[in-house]
């Protein structure tokens, strides 16, 4: 009662409020503080690190607010009244390498806590590479280490030129193997949610690298209904909503992960024959999901895989191959 946000910010935070009703509009900061949330009260510790962590880079977390009258700090994930576990959010140095490679050296001893670092921008985990390729993608086979460590990386083509654009996907993809780890590029806040909650309670510990949007943070067609994420589950793979009742006029069927499923689903072009597939985890390849949805395309006579990036970069050298097995 005696704190005095910023006059914006309490806008956002009664928004935030007003979500949890009938109505929603649950976005991305919301889902993930919601999943925070839900986690300490049962007992998992949350700890987080990154440049910008604790406002988000793109003013979507506000994990930590300020008193613009005494400049009091405050951490409402950090006193829940039911919360059994720790929550730590730091803004980290630009010194990448060393900030993640002291994350996973602690997720992989605190395996109590879900330990997480963010980039400010995608590119920016170009710097602690080292740790990437020497520890968390090879951690089980060469250290034989578990590690639940995960990666958020801001990703998507919104302007803001080659070096804060990409994070750079097809890196990781190509790191994958024999189970090391998880790539999951998510396309609604339930979806991050979910995601969150099952890192963090799984017993088969692998590090997540997260592609995080830009854009979507606040697009209202990308908002998560409270329903979503009190009764679903995270979905390997998101069927088009809007071709249920007619699948068999369906000749053609797109595959794409991320943003691009918006920026396909509204454009004014759509041809109805098309169906929009979201893969919302990359890796594991969910091929099982995949077999039994293309079941139920019958006419289908082309699948295709789109992204922003050009094909020597993102997704595509990894889903193509795979989708033509599928």
């Amino acid at each position: 009662a005696d704190f005095t946000p910023h006059p914006r910010l309490a806008k956002t935070l009664e928004r935030r409020r007003e979500a949890m009703g009938e109505e929603g509009g649950i976005d991305w900061g919301h889902a993930e503080a919601l999943a925070f949330g839900s986690l300490l009260t049962q007992g998992v510790s949350i700890r987080m690190s990154g440049q910008d962590v604790e406002r988000g880079t793109f003013s979507h977390r506000h994990a930590v607010l300020n008193d613009v009258e005494t400049g009091r700090k405050h951490t409402p994930l950090a006193q829940l009244p039911d919360s059994r576990g720790a929550f730590e959010i730091y803004n980290s140095a630009l010194s990448e390498t060393a900030v993640l490679g002291f994350e996973y050296g602690f997720s992989t001893v605190a395996t109590d806590v879900l330990t997480l670092w963010e980039a400010q921008f995608g590119d920016f985990v170009n710097v602690a590479q080292p740790i990437i390729d020497q520890f968390i993608v090879a951690d089980r086979a060469k250290w034989g280490q578990d590690s639940g460590v995960v990666l958020l990386l801001p990703h998507g083509y919104e302007g803001q030129g080659p070096e804060h654009s990409s994070a750079r996907l097809e890196r990781f993809l190509q790191l994958c193997a024999e189970g090391n780890m998880t790539v999951a590029y998510c396309s609604t806040p339930a979806q991050y949610f979910h995601l969150l909650r099952r890192q963090a309670l799984t017993r088969n510990r692998r590090p997540l690298v997260c592609m995080q949007p830009k854009s979507l943070l606040r697009l209202p067609q990308a908002a998560s209904q409270l329903d979503a994420l009190t009764n679903g589950a995270f979905q390997r793979v998101i069927d088009d909503p809007d071709v249920a009742r007619h699948r068999d006029d369906v000749r053609r069927v797109v595959f794409c992960s991320g943003k691009l499923y918006y920026d396909l689903a509204l454009a004014t072009s759509r041809n109805s024959g098309v169906a929009l597939v979201r893969i919302e985890e990359l890796y594991p390849w969910p091929n099982d999901e995949i077999t039994r949805l293309m079941a139920r395309y019958p006419a289908v006579e082309q699948v295709v895989w789109a992204q922003e990036e050009p094909r020597n970069q993102g997704a595509w050298t990894y889903v193509q191959p795979r989708l033509r097995a599928s």
